[in-house]
């Protein structure tokens, strides 16, 4: 099944809240068809630049936590999570107790969310972000092969190297602030259960937010 994106009109809450037109997408269960990302499965291999140069390879974490997050400063979903500080919190959270946290731009040159390394440090430091990394996938390659679609779309390694979750950062669609005080952290959670020796309980869930601009 193909990622339906398109202009559209989508309810920005519940409870007769209001709808705002936003080019957003509620993600299909099913991924893109060439998607190799599974849970329980080596997760895809891949070499990236950073924001500051460097070549940043997924294998280089070998033995640690890994988050990868899929992002874009326009999108009005990010802007949730980051203008309630909720991505920062997680970041600094879980970078401080070891874990590698990777946030990844697949948007095309020229499209929406599209950055240099200059404006995505810029952006960092603006917002009091934590990233471990900030990596530029700008053929679209890697986001692809997770079949991530949609900012913020989220995946979680475990340090041998396998996929233990994917999907949406909580259980709250939409562009509210005032949701994320009340929204199930599906990453956080996972974390936490990793943390504790536990099984990861929700392993996956439909990811929400705007669709990821990828190259044709």
């Amino acid at each position: 099944m193909k990622l339906v994106a398109r202009r559209t009109v989508l309810a920005v809450g519940l409870g007769g809240a209001a709808a705002i037109a936003l080019d957003v997408a509620l993600a299909p269960t099913i991924a893109y068809p060439g998607a190799q990302a599974r849970i329980g499965a080596p997760a895809p291999a891949f070499t990236l630049a950073d924001s500051n140069g460097k070549t940043v390879s997924l294998a280089d974490f070998k033995g640690k936590t890994v988050v990868l997050e899929w992002t874009n400063h326009d999108c009005p979903y990010v802007r949730k999570h980051y203008g309630g500080n909720n991505m920062q919190a997680l970041q600094k959270k879980w970078t401080a107790q070891g874990v590698v946290w990777l946030t990844l731009i697949s948007s095309a040159p020229g499209t929406e969310g599209y950055v240099s390394a200059q404006e995505a440090n810029k952006l960092t430091a603006e917002r009091g972000a934590a990233p471990s990394d900030v990596l530029f996938d700008p053929k679209g390659d890697v986001g692809r092969a997770y079949g991530a679609q949609v900012t913020p779309h989220m995946y979680v390694i475990k340090g041998d190297g396998t996929l233990v979750y994917m999907g949406g950062i909580d259980d709250k669609p939409t562009a509210r602030l005032a949701d994320l005080k009340t929204a199930k952290n599906f990453v956080d959670a996972a974390l936490s259960e990793m943390t504790q020796g536990k099984p990861v309980s929700v392993t996956t869930s439909r990811p929400y937010g705007c669709s990821i601009k990828y190259s044709s």
